[in-house]
């Protein structure tokens, strides 16, 4: 839960919700620091305001890794000139501005895993928790409305439930603003971005304010040819091209000095082909066709979701204020598959749609005891309805596999259901001292979608001030995990025996909730001035693990669980500025392992699951070590910028025994805003992602889950053009 700060503010100056840090000042001032890392502070317990930012922080939490002294948990930021620092600037996808910060690992699809879990992301707007889609790989939030981006992991306190790997909490961009700093009614950005794999994009925003009333909308709309990562070594991909539309908006209405009312809206629609491998050899035989070659296939996925959240703000009181939030969330999957390419080379063409629709309300409020205790406590529930449709053409087979026919026939195996999840928490911020503050609380979650259960989760944290320029951190915290109800595969077994899409074991369908107990450590020091240091371990004893994977040819995930997992790693950070120069460096060591498969045993062979039933297993988005660093220059007006990500490899082979080779990546950019007399302002910015051609695999396509290869993009070219007004 947050705390709300609500202030009289003149009028037109309504804004976007922005945060308001109030600890104790003692720093020296780093305003000077360049556009690259500007400072600001990083509190994952971020208190609402209606006005402009307010920073009355220590040195130390003003640095782009902390812990945060209300609740323990680290914290690492992205503001808005950090984003803009990047190689990609605003144009960087929200899951490559996330690579750069300790503990995530890159995947194919864009999937992002976070301290050793498969997912498990929460992402907020303004503190609102934004229902989670039907995970693809298409992106649904554009960076480019995000004023300010952190990434809350360790253990959280009882306010972060459900998804809890990493909290990413998204701060919008507010009203725009003369060149006075005093808001206007009309202002905003356009621009295009064109480059390598016949990239083109359009995208803009629009912001203003007038009278009580604020707002800011934005979109894009982009096409290429390199929709999902190549499944070839190739430079180019096969069939590969991609049309993706994004739009989000917020209006904002203060009712008076105390109220807010505001509504937030997002849709993303994404198009995309299924590259394709050439030489490939069909598996099986239709009568009467001829089996296009493998290079020549028409398979397709398309990815939609719309979400609606209706907000009110209060401050009742000078102790007291509270937000509720209506929100509504609607969202699908459709693969297309090739009905003869698909049948002879995999035994099955299934065109699947994967729905859900969810609503629900979040409640969260706060209120000031006394100058020691801070009590927090708030609510989520949510109801959903969601379904699968699969109609899939397949050929009869006997019991070893071999087809005995080549005339296909349909089975249409649909399911739907509906489920409620819910979610309360209480807890409690103690100054115990100057020096100590503990959180501790506990949080009551139920969830019955295919399983009911329930858990009561405690939580504790520890945040000591060792001296001005230390801070310690011990957290404890008991989680609770129900399966997102879309990826939960209801496959009927029975229904495709004798087929040659028959699978290999019965199962347990009913994917159950994970279950874990969570250890943090952790210390913040700055070295010097302009040099911060940050080391973090964690620990996390699991059962009932859950996993995702992609089973079958339709890029859709399915869960399942693990008896038993453990998960543990090292995460070092340190960040530096010095006038106009700034740089970071981010380093992770982990490991992500488990044993015994409960559920979904049919998506694996006998002697996978014999093997995993007596042997802990690497989970297959287990990397050993993930690193990524970054600069930035202000020369003469001139941005110049690189990034690079390390990794050691994930997993491959049987029952991820193995780990495909290391990598590096470099990307580099120049941006510059230049002032002309005939159209005014405009930005230029060249990008080279990959900048020394590195031809890497993410994805082999072994494993367990794994579907086909996964190249890295090899070296791209890119030139964003934009305009302000």
């Amino acid at each position: 839960m947050s705390s709300f700060k609500l202030r009289a503010i003149a009028a037109g100056a309504a804004s976007a919700l922005a945060v308001s840090v109030h600890a104790q000042s003692s720093a020296p001032d780093t305003s000077s620091s360049p556009p690259a890392q500007s400072a600001q502070p990083a509190p994952s317990g971020d208190t609402k305001a209606l006005n402009a930012v307010v920073v009355t922080a220590k040195r130390l939490d003003t640095v782009r890794n902390a812990l945060s002294p209300d609740t323990g948990s680290s914290v690492y930021r992205f503001d808005s000139d950090d984003i803009k620092a990047l190689p990609q600037g605003e144009n960087t996808p929200l899951n490559q501005v996330l690579l750069q910060a300790p503990g995530v690992v890159q995947d194919s699809f864009g999937q992002l895993h976070v301290r050793g879990d498969h997912a498990n992301l929460q992402y907020r707007i303004n503190g609102v928790i934004i229902p989670e889609p039907i995970s693809g790989f298409g992106q649904m939030l554009d960076t480019r409305f995000a004023d300010e981006i952190k990434l809350i992991t360790g253990a959280l306190p009882a306010q972060y439930g459900f998804r809890t790997a990493g909290i990413i909490d998204i701060r919008t961009k507010g009203a725009a603003t003369d060149e006075e700093g005093e808001p206007k009614a009309f202002g905003g950005e356009i621009g295009t971005v064109f480059g390598s794999h016949a990239d083109h994009e359009a995208n803009g925003y629009v912001q203003g304010a007038k009278g009580p009333w604020s707002y800011f909308l934005s979109g894009s709309f982009t096409e290429n040819n390199l929709g999902i990562e190549n499944p070839a070594s190739g430079r180019n991909a096969i069939h590969d091209h991609t049309d993706q539309g994004k739009a989000f908006g917020m209006l904002s209405y203060l009712i008076n000095a105390d109220s807010r009312l505001s509504f937030m809206f997002g849709s993303a629609d994404n198009r995309f082909q299924i590259p394709n491998r050439p030489g490939l050899t069909p598996s099986f035989t239709i009568d009467g066709v001829a089996t296009p070659a493998s290079d020549a296939l028409n398979a397709s996925q398309r990815e939609k979701t719309d979400f609606q959240i209706l907000s009110f703000q209060n401050k009742v009181s000078a102790a007291f204020d509270y937000q509720v939030s209506l929100f509504h969330r609607t969202s699908r999957v459709d693969y297309m598959p090739d009905p003869i390419g698909d049948l002879a080379y995999n035994g099955v063409a299934a065109r699947i749609t994967r729905r859900n629709e969810a609503y629900g309300v979040q409640a969260d409020g706060s209120y000031i005891l006394n100058a020691s205790h801070t009590l927090r406590s708030g609510l989520f529930m949510q109801r959903e309805r969601y379904g699968v449709d699969n109609t899939s053409s397949v050929l009869p087979a006997d019991a070893n596999g071999n087809q005995t026919s080549g005339v296909p026939f349909s089975i249409v195996d649909n399911t739907s259901n509906t489920g409620t999840t819910l979610g309360f928490y209480l807890q409690d911020e103690w100054k115990a001292t100057d020096k100590l503050t503990v959180n501790y609380g506990a949080r009551y979650d139920h969830v019955n979608t295919v399983v009911s259960e329930q858990q009561l989760s405690p939580r504790l944290g520890l945040t000591y001030e060792l001296s001005n320029v230390t801070r310690l951190h011990a957290g404890y915290a008991r989680y609770f995990t129900p399966p997102a109800t879309e990826k939960i595969d209801t496959t009927s077994v029975t229904s495709f025996a004798g087929t040659t899409n028959a699978l290999p074991s019965n199962a347990n369908t009913a994917v159950r909730s994970e279950r874990s107990d969570y250890f943090d450590l952790g210390v913040s020091h700055q070295a010097t001035r302009n040099l911060t240091l940050g080391l973090d371990a964690y620990y996390r004893k699991v059962r009932h693990l859950q996993d995702e994977g992609q089973f079958g040819n339709a890029l859709i995930f399915s869960s399942f669980n693990y008896d038993q997992g453990r998960i543990y790693g090292l995460e070092g950070t340190a960040n530096y500025r010095q006038g106009s120069f700034a740089a970071y460096a981010n380093v992770g060591v982990s490991r992500a392992l488990a044993k015994g498969v409960e559920t979904g045993q049919f998506h694996f062979g006998a002697d996978e699951l014999a093997y995993i039933a007596s042997n802990w297993v690497h989970l297959d988005h287990d990397q050993t070590v993930a690193a990524s660093v970054g600069t930035s220059y202000l020369w003469r007006g001139t941005l110049l910028s690189a990034d690079a990500l390390f990794g050691s490899g994930l997993r491959n082979g049987f029952a991820n025994t193995q780990h495909l080779p290391a990598y590096f990546q470099v990307n580099v950019g120049v941006g510059r805003t230049f002032d002309t007399p005939v159209i005014g302002k405009f930005k230029v910015r060249l990008t080279v992602i990959n900048l020394f051609d590195r031809n890497y695999q993410l994805r082999d396509g072994t494993g367990i889950g794994v579907g086909a290869p996964q190249y890295a993009p090899r070296r791209s070219f890119y030139v964003a053009l934009s305009k302000p007004f």
